[in-house]
């Protein structure tokens, strides 16, 4: 049952975001740009990593796919006392957590292939106060979701602009209240550096996958140029 419920909390509908009229915005998920994943490996670890697991990944894949030595992934992304080889797991024990949240926080992996990287941006830049929660915040992306905004203090709080349409208040936009340790760049670019790990998380090998694609397309063009020239040598007879 625990598990279907984790499912369901991946897989809910992606229209769940037109009804608060916000609408989503484009990440630009680059897997080329090492230094982009690597801050989103940091950034993952230090704000994500204390709820939700990527269990499929090791440090030592960060390592080898970002092109970092392994020493400097021990000191400025892995946790204080993990290894090499150890999985990005989550110390929160599971009981804990369905007694503060009401269910287990769900393994991240696949959160970016289910949702789409687009849809992850635009939740993660979308938490704003509601008193009415028992949380004290919502989300304009992901309606009356169960979690806190765990990167508050670096985009500040933000309260929600309403609007009627066709009856109802629905949110027009979010509005900064009070500042947070980030600049809107500074943290839309921390948020895109965030969601393009993720989007590595959830298929590591199109790293190597899209890296071999570039000497396949080559293979081929190479191969057209001699099947060609050959073609024209057993053909000139004919002719």
């Amino acid at each position: 049952m625990k598990k279907l419920l984790q499912i369901c909390l991946l897989l809910l509908p992606l229209s769940s975001f037109a009804s608060a009229g916000i609408s989503l915005e484009s990440a630009d998920a680059d897997l080329s740009d090492s230094k982009s994943l690597s801050n989103g490996a940091k950034l993952y670890v230090e704000y994500c990593l204390g709820c939700h697991s990527v269990k499929y990944i090791r440090y030592l894949n960060i390592a080898d796919d970002f092109d970092i030595k392994q020493n400097t992934v021990l000191r400025d992304i892995a946790p204080e006392g993990a290894g090499i080889y150890d999985k990005m797991l989550t110390a929160m024990n599971a009981r804990d957590a369905k007694r503060w949240f009401g269910t287990t926080p769900p393994d991240l992996s696949l959160i970016a292939r289910s949702r789409g990287a687009d849809w992850l941006y635009t939740y993660l830049k979308s938490f704003y106060v509601d008193s009415s929660k028992p949380l004290g915040v919502n989300n304009a992306v992901f309606p009356d979701v169960g979690m806190p905004n765990p990167l508050w203090q670096l985009q500040g709080e933000q309260v929600a602009v309403f609007k009627k349409e066709h009856g109802q208040e629905v949110i027009s936009k979010l509005v900064i209240q009070e500042k947070g340790t980030m600049s809107p760049d500074q943290f839309d670019e921390a948020i895109n550096n965030l969601v393009n790990f993720l989007v590595y998380a959830g298929e590591p090998s199109q790293l190597e996958r899209r890296s071999m694609g570039k000497y396949v397309l080559l293979f081929i063009l190479l191969f057209g140029i001699i099947a060609y020239l050959l073609k024209k040598e057993y053909w000139k007879d004919v002719h």
